[in-house]
């Protein structure tokens, strides 16, 4: 909204040619985002207390896990809802509101938020312990990694190819599966980062080191200088995106400032939907697809320390982990809490720094 109401001015006010520029704009859009953050959560936080909408730990998943979280018990959750006011709120002010990348990336973490909220208030308003169906909740993903898959297919500039990390001038084309591909990333992200909401700032602190890396990917993709000289893929207008990933990295920074252990507020499904869906959105329409993998590394691990587990106890009757998600596991071996969040977002920072660093490498 800024960006459209003062640039124009530029002519006549020379001192408004500041919001011509990207990095100008995503640092506005992180710092506004972080103060809003800190603006909405106390309030966010009285609404959901007076209204008991709380966390509810249940001893019959797991006592041991019980045991280490009775603590937490109704401590308010649903605290996405401020993430994504203030993530928002600072791309509507400094973004280009009519860039199609913003346009679809915003799409997709409002449908997402959607969803998420939907879950939460059957969950924790309705107190239907499971929420959403699983079923319901896929199809959500799936429908919604359709349409953006559908979207991608058809329009002119978008390749079908996924570039290859450290390799020179490597892709590989998908053709019409690329849409296949599309829908397994959103679903994939969005249900990863929900996985990795289970301990006290542990998504919040992984979201803030893959926002901050892929604003920096969104920039040098959308500059013909930079993609040219890293031979990665120029992909025209995609530099608006560095100004949303600003704006997630700054909400995800305020939410943490509630957050942070012992947690005041909880994300709930309405964040972590959102937030790895977005994730997902921006690696596909700045083809950095597989870098996903790299920086949201620690989200790939607890999911797959599910799949993995679920697999073996099926088919094996034998877990591999004590228990799933993984950051559980670590607490079942004695870890406290606040090392284990820590130790992953020291591993989580130490993978998006290699993230940046592959762009080297080729």
């Amino acid at each position: 909204m800024l960006y459209h109401l003062l640039y124009p001015l530029h002519n006549a006010i020379f001192a408004f040619n500041i919001f011509r520029y990207l990095t100008f704009r995503a640092a506005m859009a992180a710092m506004t985002a972080f103060i809003l953050s800190l603006i909405f959560g106390p309030a966010v936080i009285r609404m959901l207390k007076s209204r008991k909408i709380g966390e509810n730990i249940r001893k019959e998943e797991s006592a041991r896990l019980y045991e280490l979280h009775q603590k937490k018990q109704d401590t308010p959750t649903m605290g996405g809802i401020f993430i994504l006011l203030a993530m928002l709120c600072a791309t509507f002010l400094w973004a280009d509101l009519f860039n199609r990348h913003v346009i679809l990336v915003v799409f997709v973490t409002v449908w997402l938020g959607i969803t998420g909220f939907i879950d939460d208030y059957l969950k924790h308003v309705r107190k239907k312990s499971k929420g959403l169906t699983a079923t319901a909740k896929l199809t959500s993903q799936i429908v919604l990694g359709l349409i953006l898959g559908t979207i991608l297919y058809v329009t002119p500039d978008h390749a079908t190819r996924l570039d290859i990390p450290f390799l020179k001038n490597a892709s590989v084309d998908l053709g019409v599966l690329y849409i296949l591909f599309v829908i397994v990333v959103i679903t994939g992200t969005s249900n990863a980062v929900n996985l990795t909401d289970g301990l006290d700032g542990l998504a919040a602190g992984n979201m803030i080191m893959a926002s901050l890396a892929f604003s920096v990917l969104c920039y040098v993709s959308g500059n013909i200088a930079f993609s040219n000289y890293l031979l990665i893929p120029y992909i025209s207008g995609s530099g608006e995106l560095a100004v949303f990933c600003a704006a997630m990295l700054g909400a995800s920074l305020g939410f943490l400032w509630f957050n942070c252990y012992p947690a005041s507020i909880f994300m709930g499904d309405v964040g972590s939907l959102a937030l790895g869906g977005a994730l997902g959105a921006v690696a596909l329409l700045i083809k950095k697809e597989l870098l996903l993998v790299i920086v949201g590394g620690i989200f790939v691990a607890e999911a797959l320390s599910v799949i993995l587990q679920v697999w073996s106890f099926r088919f094996r009757k034998k877990r591999i982990f004590k228990i799933a998600p993984l950051h559980h596991h670590f607490q079942f071996l004695g870890l406290p809490e606040s090392k284990v969040i820590v130790r992953f977002w020291i591993i989580s920072s130490l993978l998006a720094l290699f993230t940046l660093v592959t762009l080297k490498i080729r």
